[in-house]
């Protein structure tokens, strides 16, 4: 089953393309880069439940925010120092 299809084929075969997108989410493509995702209800709202909650400040406590000064980045992530956010 593919993972992927072209917007010519979604759009002209919407009924099995979206069958399979209840299966797996499906990636649709326009000239030959992904452009969308066809997804299942219930697989949009699991995503949806994981949004970031957007918290302030005085939300955490003076323990919190020790903490969180007192972290620091695991070795193991200098692996990541390099990767750009443009590509």
């Amino acid at each position: 089953m593919p993972h992927s299809v072209s917007s010519v084929e979604a759009s002209k075969s919407f009924g099995r393309i979206s069958r399979q997108a209840l299966e797996a989410p499906l990636t649709i493509t326009h000239h030959g880069h992904d452009s969308l995702v066809l997804m299942s209800h219930a697989e949009y709202q699991r995503l949806k439940s994981r949004d970031r909650e957007v918290m302030t400040l005085s939300d955490f406590t003076d323990d919190d925010r020790a903490a969180v000064a007192a972290a620091r980045v695991p070795s193991e992530a200098a692996q990541f120092d390099d990767e750009t956010r443009d590509h």
